[in-house]
């Protein structure tokens, strides 16, 4: 198991920015047993202008959150689609029902079959190549797991 939070720290970051899971996240999804469905809540707050690293090929180009989270979400669905998950929803946030409302542009709500299927999109090269756009184009991000 510390080999594979290794690959995925290397791949990723170490999470402190709060764009992707930190070692101990990763550890937590990796010792779950295998069974059951996990369905991923996503809430996003997009950037006007996209922020790419100065070290990114794609760093001098302009372009809004919006057109950034876009080139994510073309490689993200289908690398969903290939561990055998589904998009369940993916809508603008509109309001809180209950409880204080929040400042979100986005909802991505994702089933995967399993929880490999879910450490195995983050393990593909091309979904952890497009994450660079995703990193971009957030302002703040939430993910939560369930079932």
């Amino acid at each position: 198991m510390d080999e594979r939070i290794a690959a995925l720290v290397s791949g990723y970051g170490d999470g402190s920015d709060g764009s992707v899971p930190t070692p101990a996240q990763w550890r937590g999804m990796l010792a779950e047993p295998g069974a059951g469905a996990p369905t991923l809540i996503n809430f996003f707050k997009l950037r006007d202008h996209a922020r790419y690293p100065a070290t990114s090929v794609h760093g001098s180009e302009a372009r809004s959150g919006h057109e950034a989270f876009g080139r994510y979400s073309a490689v993200s669905a289908p690398a969903l689609e290939k561990v055998g998950g589904r998009f369940l929803v993916v809508a603008p946030f509109r309001n809180a029902l209950i409880g204080d409302d929040e400042d979100w542009d986005l909802v991505a709500i994702g089933s995967y079959p399993d929880r490999d299927a879910l450490i195995a999109i983050f393990e593909d090269a091309e979904y952890r190549d497009a994450f660079v756009h995703r990193r971009a184009a957030c302002e703040r991000q939430r993910v939560f797991v369930v079932g």
